[in-house]
């Protein structure tokens, strides 16, 4: 795919109608019926579903310090194979991406992958410690020009510091992403709080420990008339709030991942330590809650949580494992499973809450634009109709800790586009 013209032929463009689109360069040159193919190499669609290029607001990418998980390189990969074209890279780095110096080294290590943008997202405090404001102004001035503060692993427990934070940002149009989790409530917490914790002698992490911190937030958002990002909301409460807050005019959106969309905290059961995540998989009850909130807006975006760990960071005894799940390459799939297939959402909600909703969230530039003539070509080709079972062994990640090994899910993204460079073609790494 070295030629500078693509023509993909016959493609529901956000799954609605069959069109055809040229790339020229990097951009977008015409969308419409019986487009000629002079001089471009040509993609069947067939059917196919054309989106805007995913974007994930919540990525860990590992890179400084942990390159034995994942590296910028292998997680754009990964990312580009999901579909992906720009990421956020979270700030728990070693060391914490909590300096201009740190963000701009993740941002050039993005640039030299090539295989999708790469976002960082700052810590909101010094050594994610919670005790000090980090270089907030400097990390958005740099080069990396950093617009998403986060100290995710980690909550800001302290409501004065968290106030600061979304003073700081406000003059520059920032956005604060929390990662809800009273600590004092979670302390020793291994799974969901609730019948199942409770049958299996597990520490239980309460739903209140999320939902009182998202409750002070958007509180705290409303009174500085600031912005406030909820990460990986996971349970029915935290949904009631946000909603509350929305109708108030609060400036909050929140993000939900694509397993708390799927997974319960029955699967704990078999104490496979690869269903171990922060936060916990909820009840039955909280999955259709997220979802019904999903599909009315209520939460804004889908986002990977991204969380690649080492083989032995999860093949151990359950207490000792390491939290997270990567998700990068299933996110769509999951997605189609679990809003496109029950008639919650059609492909173009799929398209609002994984490209434009995430993208303006985090003011990434390029992405999240409509698929039209003038627009960057930063696309998603998706066979919706293709059925395979998970094999991690086909990972572009480092890291194989995936809760759907072995099972089976529906579509697969067989051409991926960054500026009208394919990334991805025929469901392999260009």
């Amino acid at each position: 795919m070295t030629m500078s013209k693509t023509l993909i032929r016959g493609a529901k463009v956000l799954g609605g109608d069959v069109q055809d689109v040229l790339i020229d360069g990097g951009t977008i040159a015409e969308v419409g019926t019986g487009l000629s193919a002079e001089g471009a190499t040509v993609i069947e669609a067939d059917g196919q579903i054309l989106l805007p290029g995913l974007v994930d607001l919540h990525t860990h990418l590992r890179e400084p310090g942990r390159e034995d998980s994942e590296t910028v390189l292998t997680g754009t990969r990964a990312a580009a194979s999901g579909g992906y074209t720009a990421v956020f890279a979270m700030a728990n780095t070693h060391p914490v991406a909590d300096t201009a110096g740190v963000v701009e080294q993740v941002y050039r290590l993005g640039k030299e992958s090539g295989y999708c943008d790469v976002q960082p997202i700052g810590a909101v405090t010094v050594g994610l410690e919670g005790k000090k404001l980090a270089e907030l102004g400097a990390m958005h001035d740099s080069a990396a020009g950093v617009t998403v503060f986060s100290d995710d692993g980690k909550c800001v427990d302290d409501a004065v510091i968290m106030r600061r934070a979304l003073e700081y940002v406000k003059a520059f149009g920032g956005v604060v992403a929390q990662h809800a989790q009273e600590p004092r409530l979670t302390e020793g917490a291994q799974m969901n709080e609730g019948v199942v914790s409770a049958e299996l002698g597990l520490g239980g992490w309460p739903a209140v420990a999320e939902e009182s911190i998202i409750a002070r937030d958007v509180l705290l958002a409303e009174h500085v008339g600031s912005r406030v990002h909820i990460c990986h909301l996971s349970t029915a409460g935290s949904v009631e709030i946000v909603r509350w807050a929305k109708s108030r005019g609060i400036d909050v959106t929140a993000e939900v991942t694509p397993h708390h969309l799927l997974l319960t905290d029955e699967l704990v059961r078999s104490y496979n330590p690869v269903y171990k995540v922060n936060p916990p998989l909820r009840t039955e009850k909280d999955v259709l809650a997220l979802r019904e909130a999903l599909a009315d807006g209520t939460i804004d975006i889908v986002a990977t949580d991204h969380a690649p760990h080492p083989h032995e960071d999860k093949d151990c005894e359950w207490a000792a494992a390491a939290m997270g799940m990567v998700g990068l390459e299933t996110a769509l799939s999951v997605v189609q499973r679990t809003m496109v297939e029950t008639g919650l959402l059609d492909w173009a909600g799929v398209a609002d809450r994984m490209s434009f909703a995430p993208a303006r969230i985090g003011r990434a530039q390029g992405h999240g634009r409509p698929v039209s003539a003038g627009e960057p070509a930063n696309l998603t080709l998706v066979d919706p109709a293709y059925r395979g079972v998970v094999d991690p062994a086909d990972f572009a990640s480092r890291s194989r800790n995936t809760p759907y090994e072995g099972r089976e899910l529906p579509g697969r993204v067989t051409h991926t586009f960054l500026r009208g460079r394919a990334t991805v073609v025929d469901g392999k790494l260009a």
